[in-house]
């Protein structure tokens, strides 16, 4: 008899942690796994403004897919299109090669990419913070925007040079703004003919309060903190324009800047848009064990899936956290074992653990369990989570050494090249691809059934 074949489309907290308790759960025997995944590695996202910061190397972040997974093949690219009914996946390699990939069970958590609007110059001058390559690569510019400013002649294109705009007011744009403000700082030390007072940092946000998901007081500690390393925060402000050295606020004021920084939310990943499914503000509804009620052996997790939040039991959904990704996938990789074993699924039932925000250095604002911390003790219990979070003891071992060498060493401000070409855009580090409609993924199925 024919094992059962379990696909696993997204190589993110959701995928792995599904594909790894498939592998603990499953003897060898009982059922193929596979994974697609355009990249060979877990990227730990939290950590991304560190690595934008230097404070820890790109491999530090990129756990290995193949030191966690042992038995599950494989497949590099993403997925671009299902037959939930036909029950095939089409991928698209990152050879370009469009192959089928039949299954028994699938399980999509493909993710999500960077949310943006239709505000003139935005995805042409925008970078964003959701990568490994886009986190080396504001490293880079903004690096390479102190090498020019220093080098400058004119002083309006020194000012240009020397602000930068993040917007979001979330954890994301918020440790931006910090690491990377921390970042100059300390490099224009290095840089005696730039004057430190032109550096200037800016942080704006639509929403009147910076993170409320923190409360106000954590959120109004966070909020003095920035604003007392000089970073300008402006709430109920959003981007009008971007140009190619300026940028304007909704508030009609205009900012010399050659930077933006795009941190303003996420949306489920365009696979999810394809199937002909209920969805929540882009995201695939699914029962309270991760089933996607309309089709067979159909799971979704993480930020494409609106998993019922249970333990708020108010109707919301789970918000697309780390902390919920990771534990969703081993709820449904144990669902799809009991589905193959004709047993019961269980609901996904978590009560949040709490939340760290790392403002680099000694300063952080940390909510864990419900108890308010600032400073040292915020920052131990933030870097304490990370990791715990993190997968495998080698990438513990390797984030732990790079905040001793940072902490005792500090940074060299080093360029890699990255400045040299064509200047990227917000686009050219998602992986997101052309997905197929449904008549074309039909089309690919009847073409698999005639050669079968």
């Amino acid at each position: 008899m024919e094992r059962p074949r379990i696909l696993v489309v997204g190589g993110g907290f959701a995928g792995v942690e599904c594909a790894r308790r498939l592998e603990r759960k499953l003897a060898p025997g009982e059922a193929d796994i596979a994974i697609v995944a355009p990249f060979s590695y877990e990227l730990y996202l939290p950590l991304l403004p560190q690595v934008a910061a230097g404070v820890l190397t790109p491999q530090s972040v990129a756990v290995s897919l193949r030191r966690m997974l042992h038995r599950t093949r494989i497949i590099p690219g993403g997925a671009i299109g299902v037959d939930p009914r036909a029950k095939i996946c089409v991928i698209k390699k990152i050879t370009d090669e469009i192959v089928n990939e039949e299954y028994d069970y699938i399980v999509l958590a493909p993710g999500s990419v960077t949310r943006t609007f239709d505000i003139p110059g935005l995805t042409d001058h925008a970078r964003g913070m959701k990568t490994l390559a886009e986190a080396a690569f504001v490293r880079d510019h903004v690096i390479s925007q102190l090498d020019l400013a220093d080098s400058a002649t004119h002083r309006d294109e020194r000012i240009s040079r020397l602000q930068f705009v993040v917007v979001g007011g979330g954890y994301a744009g918020t440790e931006t703004a910090a690491c990377l403000q921390r970042v100059t700082t300390s490099a224009v030390k290095r840089y005696p003919r730039l004057n430190p007072n032109l550096i200037k940092w800016h942080l704006i946000d639509i929403a009147p309060k910076l993170m409320p998901e923190l409360g106000d007081k954590l959120g109004a500690t966070a909020l003095n903190v920035l604003r007392k390393r000089g970073i300008e925060v402006s709430l109920g402000v959003s981007v009008a324009e971007v140009g190619e050295d300026s940028v304007k606020f909704t508030d009609g004021r205009v900012i010399p800047s050659r930077t933006l920084i795009w941190t303003a939310g996420v949306a489920a990943s365009p696979l999810i848009a394809t199937l002909d499914s209920e969805t929540v503000r882009g995201r695939l509804v699914t029962t309270a064990e991760m089933k996607v009620p309309q089709f067979e052996g159909m799971y979704a997790l993480g930020d494409a899936a609106a998993v019922p939040d249970l333990a708020k039991g108010d109707g919301s959904v789970c918000p697309p956290t780390a902390q919920h990704a990771q534990r969703q996938g081993k709820v449904v990789a144990d669902n799809v074992v009991a589905a193959l074993r004709g047993q019961e699924a269980k609901p996904y039932f978590h009560k949040d653990l709490g939340l760290v925000v790392d403002l680099g250095g000694a300063d952080a604002v940390s909510k864990p369990m419900g108890v308010e911390l600032t400073g040292v003790a915020a920052q131990g219990v933030a870097r304490g989570y990370h990791l715990m979070a993190l997968r495998t003891n080698v990438a513990k071992v390797r984030v732990m050494t790079n905040w001793l060498l940072n902490a005792t060493a500090g940074d060299d401000f080093v360029r890699t090249g990255f400045q040299r070409g064509r200047p990227a855009t917000l686009r050219d580090f998602e992986y997101t691809d052309t997905y197929l409609t449904k008549d074309e993924i039909k089309a690919h199925t009847d073409a698999l059934r005639a050669r079968q």
